[in-house]
């Protein structure tokens, strides 16, 4: 089945194939699920901050039970992460977003790793 409508929606064709529209809001849209190995979370800290050692635990923990990949960068040595984060470390991203800062909710984490 072919949809074809010369109307707009908010400024973009309606036009789309097999019954699926083309301009549909992205919240509508569902998009199939990452396989947690394919994530990557990276924690952003400095050495001697007690929540960034509270967050690792955390992290270790979920991403080993999950197989997803995870990486530490410790922003005093990186300005644009100091200039970005440094009032809100640790600072938990999940494949380059932002996705927690200051406590890890384990359960949470999970659930946005796609488990």
């Amino acid at each position: 089945m072919m949809v074809v409508d010369s109307g707009t929606h908010s400024g973009r064709a309606i036009t789309g194939e097999g019954g699926t529209i083309a301009a549909m809001s992205p919240l509508l849209r569902r998009t199939p699920r990452k396989n947690p190995a394919e994530r990557v979370v990276t924690l952003v800290g400095k050495p001697g901050c007690h929540l960034c050692d509270d967050a690792e635990a955390v992290i270790a923990e979920v991403c080993a039970e999950l197989g997803a990949r995870w990486e530490k960068k410790d922003i005093t040595e990186d300005a644009e992460l100091h200039d970005k984060y440094w009032e809100q470390i640790p600072v938990v991203l999940v494949d380059g977003a932002q996705h927690d800062f200051w406590r890890v909710n384990p359960d949470r984490l999970r659930k946005a790793l796609g488990g």
